[in-house]
């Protein structure tokens, strides 16, 4: 049984993905031990008490400074004993102490096709917003390892969206989010789980 550890910063839509596809049975071999944010009173904590997880915050701001934060953060993950940490929505810059102990076992969702609009200063509306500023007919999700760099591990799965007339960034987060996103994280983790894809630098 993979145990599955996810990180979060808001709503935690796909956090619920991952709830619902466990539930159903899409997702096997795979049980969700906690989540984990770095923001207090959002809703994907809410999520997770409803479905029974535990959750809890860990803040930069409740700590004296970034290290110290980095090192609460690590020691919190390894209170799981995570087989896989999934970062679903997660807006903090994975710290290099967690990269390392947990080499190939962190996933991360990203709205675009890596390698477009991916890498520092693209997250959330402002991919969409770039992507549609470029002018592609074509956007869509990808699932990928995490390493040192930003955006920049192995490729696991990735999802095209057609971009439509009159799409603003937020109508075309939304088509992502349903049609690629909620789609490829549960079956990311359901491959990991089942030993079908695996780790190479």
């Amino acid at each position: 049984m993979l145990r599955v550890l996810v990180l979060v910063s808001g709503g935690g839509t796909n956090l619920q993905a991952i709830i619902d596809k466990v539930a159903d049975g899409t997702v096997t071999n795979t049980e969700i031990v906690g989540v984990i944010s770095n923001n207090y009173g959002v809703y994907s904590l809410e999520r997770a008490k409803a479905a029974g997880i535990p959750a809890e915050v860990v803040a930069p701001k409740d700590y004296p400074d970034r290290s110290s934060f980095n090192r609460a953060l690590l020691e919190k993950l390894d209170e799981y004993k995570p087989d896989l940490i999934v970062l679903a929505g997660f807006l903090v810059v994975i710290p290099e102490i967690v990269i390392s102990k947990y080499e190939g076992k962190i996933i991360n969702i990203h709205p675009s096709l890596i390698p477009s609009f991916c890498g520092t200063g693209y997250y959330g509306l402002r991919v969409h917003k770039a992507a549609l500023e470029r002018g592609v007919k074509v956007s869509g999700a990808t699932v990928h390892f995490v390493d040192a760099g930003t955006d920049t591990g192995p490729i696991i799965l990735q999802k095209p969206v057609y971009v439509q007339e009159g799409d603003t960034p937020e109508i075309l987060q939304k088509r992502i989010m349903e049609e690629a996103e909620w789609v490829i994280l549960p079956q990311a983790i359901d491959l990991i789980a089942n030993g079908k894809v695996h780790y190479k630098k």
